[in-house]
């Protein structure tokens, strides 16, 4: 663990010799200046047309019509029988509310609350993104408080740009080992060009246990993500993730790797493709078990991922209809692949209306199909056919 960690040690002191290092100079009557320097003396650190502190809101509201065409299985996914169960309901999926604070030209304070999360017991939910960044230059970026840190592409992006109906069922359970979602922490991000190849990075520690809670056994997740930009005509990124962490005393790692393309077809049609893979400990569900019932050791509990989704997009650039999306989103998700495994498949066939660019309004109609090596009657781990339609306004 200790050499994992030195790893990370190295590529933060990479990303700021690189930011101190990288300096150009200029010829400006008769006297060699440095550029950089001289750009951030007089329009980043001093300019005088910017008034502080400036405010930005926005937010996206999220409503669904949910109805699962299995008889049995209520609309989370868990099997019922006979019993009492709802099959199909309306539901408020999200109700964001977002502001961004610039209290300087290199001071931001972001926050993000999902009012929707007071359907049911918020102590754990509600308040999302709560964190202030300063940023140095684009070499450096310090991040304090809680936010998304970087492992994987579905970091990058809000939900409400998804091109399916959700994130994927992997986003999910590696956040609930506190790689992915919101966590507590600091991380340090940036990017730096590689010769002709485009790099960002960033490193983080984070509790690790979720949203709005402290540390409760001392121990950190520490993790990296590294992103190439290979190709940037067809819009071809490369990335890599890991990392290592301590729970409860006990030793505990995840990785990932990621790829994303976009490829033009004519004017009007375009195909772009995002896959990933990801690997790690799963100590949520060793933990979660009684002590009795615990096979091996936690070692063993492993989860495995990989999902692809292509999406296929359309044109129109109408006033009331800018385009169509066609997508179907694949993934394999295995959360004990070693003990009792009961691998996940899912597909989410769908089509997506955008009546206001960049998803400012959107309907999204489709379904999403599980199946499992085996269905376990009285759990979620039952096969189901999820129909869904879904609108989206974005406040911006």
């Amino acid at each position: 663990m200790k050499d994992k960690i030195g790893v990370l040690k190295s590529l933060f002191l990479l990303g700021i010799g690189l930011c101190t290092g990288v300096n150009s100079l200029a010829q400006e009557q008769g006297i060699v200046q440095d550029t950089i320097r001289v750009f951030e003396d007089k329009i980043v650190l001093n300019d005088t047309s910017q008034t502080y502190p400036q405010f930005k809101v926005g937010g996206v509201f999220q409503a669904r019509y949910l109805d699962n065409f299995k008889r049995g299985v209520d609309i989370n996914g868990m099997h019922y029988g006979d019993g009492e169960g709802t099959n199909n309901s309306f539901e408020i999926r999200r109700m964001r509310v977002s502001m961004n604070a610039k209290v300087t030209e290199n001071l931001e304070v972001v926050a993000l609350v999902n009012l929707a999360d007071f359907k049911s017991d918020p102590k754990t939910k509600v308040l999302e993104n709560a964190y202030a960044k300063y940023t140095l230059n684009r070499y450096l970026q310090f991040t304090v408080g809680q936010f998304r840190p970087l492992f994987g592409v579905e970091e990058t992006y809000p939900v409400d740009v998804v091109k399916s109906i959700d994130y994927s069922n992997s986003y999910y359970l590696f956040g609930d080992n506190g790689w992915t979602s919101f966590q507590i922490g600091a991380a340090v991000t940036g990017s730096v060009d590689l010769g002709k190849i485009p790099m960002s990075y960033g490193i983080s520690v984070t509790n690790g246990n979720g949203k709005n809670k402290t540390d409760n056994d001392d121990g950190k997740h520490y993790s990296s993500r590294l992103l190439f930009n290979v190709d940037p005509k067809h819009k071809i990124n490369v990335g890599v993730s890991g990392g290592v962490g301590e729970v409860q005393r006990q030793t505990v790692y995840a990785v990932g790797a990621e790829a994303t393309a976009f490829f033009p077809i004519s004017d009007r049609w375009s195909i772009d493709f995002q896959l990933e893979a990801k690997q790690g400990t799963n100590h949520f569900i060793f933990f979660n078990q009684p002590v009795d019932q615990r096979i091996g050791d936690m070692k063993d509990y492993l989860m495995k991922s990989f999902y692809v989704l292509p999406n296929v997009r359309y044109e129109l650039g109408k006033k009331r209809l800018q385009t169509i999306e066609f997508a179907c989103r694949y993934e394999y998700l295995d959360g004990s692949a070693h003990l009792n495994s009961n691998a996940r498949q899912t597909w989410v066939p769908m089509v997506s209306l955008e009546f206001l660019k960049n998803y400012g309004a959107r309907l999204q109609v489709g379904v999403q199909i599980d199946n499992f090596k085996t269905s376990v009657e009285q759990t979620k781990s039952y096969n189901s056919t999820l129909a869904f339609i879904q609108f989206q306004c974005r406040l911006q």
